[in-house]
C-alpha cells in the first residue's frame, strides 16, 4: 500500500513539480492576467470549425460518444468513495488523461488551480510536458483566468480553488462553447453547479499487488453519462496507471496489471452500455 500513496502523491507532493516549463505564466503570487492574456492569443488556433474533435487515447475512446473530445464541451469528472486528498479517487489522473493525446498532437492544454502536479506521473499518462500551461494558484480570480484560458488553449483542466457561483460556471461553460475548448472540470470540495455535456464517474478504483508489496496498477470502473449524445450511460474498466505509469483498457481479454488474479469489477447497472 505504502507505494500506492506514493505514486498519488505524485500529483499531489510539495516536494515535486514539473520540469521547467517555457509556457507556465503564474507563480505563487497573484497571477499576471496580461501574460496569460499574450500566451492565449499566441497559442489560438487560426480556425477549428473543420475539426470539431479532438483526439483521445485509445483506452478513453469507448467512453466518449464521438470517440474524441467534442470542440465546445465540458466534462466533469468526478472520483470515488474513499481515499484521504491527493488523487486516492483516480479522478486527477483520469482527468488529466483527457489531456494526453491532444498535447501528443501538438494541441495546447492548461491546468489550472492544481498547484503540485507531478512531472513523472502526468507525462507517463502520455501528457506532452511541452504543451501544458500551468496556472498552479489562481486564487480568487480564477474564473477570470479560466475564462482567458479558454480563448486560446484546447483543453482547459481546472479544479476551482472556491465555490463557483452557478452564473459565474454557466458563464465559462458558453465561453468555452463558443471559443471550441474542451473544458474538463474537477469539482473539489465546492463542487460545480452546472452539470457537463459528458460526466465521468470513477465507480471504483483499487491497487492491485498493494498487499504483496509488488504494486502492479490501478484498476479503476468509469461510467460515462450526460446529455444529447452522452445521454447512453456507458462503464469502462481502466488499469490507470498500468505497470508503466500509462492508461490501458482493464477489460476481458485486455493486457492486465499481472498474473494474479484481479478484483472484480462493481456489477454493471443493467442499462449500462460497455465500451
Amino acid at each position: 500500500m505504502e507505494r500506492a500513496v506514493q505514486y498519488e502523491r505524485m500529483f499531489v507532493s510539495p516536494g515535486r513539480s514539473l520540469p521547467s516549463q517555457p509556457a507556465r505564466p503564474a507563480s505563487r503570487g497573484p497571477v499576471d492576467r496580461r501574460a496569460l492574456d499574450a500566451l492565449a492569443r499566441q497559442v489560438r488556433p487560426t480556425s477549428w470549425h473543420g475539426t470539431r474533435l479532438l483526439p483521445a487515447i485509445a483506452a478513453l475512446t469507448g467512453l466518449l460518444p464521438d470517440g474524441g473530445l467534442r470542440r465546445g464541451t465540458t466534462i466533469v469528472v468526478t472520483g470515488g468513495s474513499g481515499g484521504s486528498g491527493g488523487d486516492a479517487r483516480g479522478d486527477l489522473a483520469l482527468a488529466l488523461a483527457l489531456a494526453a493525446a491532444p498535447s501528443a498532437a501538438g494541441h495546447w492544454c492548461a491546468a489550472i488551480g492544481l498547484p503540485d502536479l507531478g512531472g513523472a506521473a502526468v507525462r507517463d499518462l502520455g501528457v506532452a510536458l511541452g504543451r501544458l500551461v500551468l496556472v498552479p494558484r489562481p486564487g480568487p480570480a480564477w474564473p477570470d483566468v479560466v475564462a482567458v484560458a479558454v480563448e486560446g488553449i484546447e483543453v482547459v483542466v481546472v479544479r476551482p480553488p472556491f465555490p463557483p457561483r452557478p452564473g459565474v460556471a454557466r458563464r465559462l461553460v458558453a465561453r468555452a462553447r463558443e471559443h471550441g475548448t474542451v473544458l474538463v472540470v474537477l469539482p473539489g470540495h465546492g463542487g460545480w453547479p452546472e452539470g457537463g455535456d459528458l460526466r465521468l464517474s470513477v465507480a471504483a478504483a483499487r491497487w492491485e499487488g498493494a498487499g504483496d508489496g509488488h504494486l502492479k496498477g490501478r484498476r479503476m470502473t468509469v461510467v460515462a453519462s450526460g446529455r444529447r449524445a452522452a445521454s447512453r450511460t456507458r462503464r469502462c474498466e481502466l488499469w490507470l496507471p498500468s505497470p508503466t505509469g500509462s492508461v490501458e483498457p482493464a477489460g476481458e481479454g485486455a493486457r492486465g496489471a499481472g498474473t494474479g488474479a484481479p478484483s472484480a469489477p462493481p456489477p454493471p447497472d443493467p442499462g449500462d452500455a460497455p465500451c
